[in-house]
């Protein structure tokens, strides 16, 4: 999941205005209603399913057209904020640096760590099959992770497109002037981009910890008398800065008074 990034705006006043017209909304006269006759109706079957025909818990991953390149693995997450554009496919895209835009929003991913970001680009997406399609211009940021998948689209480009999601018919249906459009998921790939993540991550939990010798100092808020007692159980090596193993023990015992600061 993908939190912040620019979907609220790119500056704290920005968000806070946002948020204030969210308490206007319930205040507003509704001036244009949708009846039931002019919405389009879309609704799953049971045949509609792609795959082996038993139950999964696979993730919905699409292929669409981006700038007029066919891209695949294109991940639909509901719970995330932004679009993301993953560097390496940026690149591939040939699209070039002038095109993208500074970003000042940072980015958090599910750990809260910050994401770096190259910048943002805006680019055509097209879903959708001959006449029933539907292309809209959105904003990507555009992020120098390794990544199982090419593109991330958020929550905000699934209202855009007023799409509905099925992650149990691995299909997406959204409304065109042309009827109901639709793009079926791939879970082959869907469980291919699941393996791979899972491997990038099994890679990165393989870290080396490097140990620091233990640099113990006698504190400067210990009385005189106190320094004094202490001087026999610091048996430094100031070479290595290390205490013996003996010494700590000593240090361990002695009362709270003589703690290091």
């Amino acid at each position: 999941m993908i939190t912040r990034g620019p979907s609220g705006g790119d500056s704290h006043q920005a968000r806070k205005s946002q948020v204030r017209e969210a308490h206007q909304i319930s205040i507003k006269e509704v001036l244009n209603v949708e009846t039931m006759e002019d919405a389009p109706l879309i609704q799953f079957g049971r045949t509609e399913r792609s795959g082996p025909q038993i139950m999964h818990n696979d993730a919905l991953v699409i292929t669409a057209i981006l700038a007029n390149y066919e891209v695949g693995r294109i991940f639909i997450d509901s719970g995330s904020s932004a679009d993301i554009l993953f560097g390496e496919a940026y690149d591939q895209m040939q699209l070039g640096d002038v095109s993208l835009e500074k970003v000042n929003t940072s980015l958090y991913g599910f750990a809260g760590e910050v994401v770096h970001l190259r910048g943002m680009v805006s680019l055509p997406l097209t879903m959708g099959r001959e006449t029933a399609h539907k292309t809209c211009l959105l904003k990507f940021l555009v992020v120098d992770v390794p990544s199982a998948y090419n593109v991330i689209l958020d929550r905000p480009t699934l209202n855009t497109f007023q799409a509905v999601i099925s992650t149990y018919h691995m299909k997406i249906k959204f409304p065109t002037p042309g009827g109901i459009g639709e793009v079926q998921g791939d879970p082959l790939r869907s469980r291919r981009c699941y393996v791979d993540a899972v491997r990038r991550g099994e890679k990165r939990a393989e870290m080396t910890l490097k140990t620091r010798p233990l640099l113990v100092r006698k504190g400067r808020r210990l009385r005189k008398k106190s320094r004094k007692q202490q001087k026999p159980l610091l048996r430094c090596n100031r070479q290595k800065n290390c205490l013996t193993s003996r010494s700590y023990q000593e240090i361990l015992t002695k009362p709270r008074e003589l703690a290091f600061t």
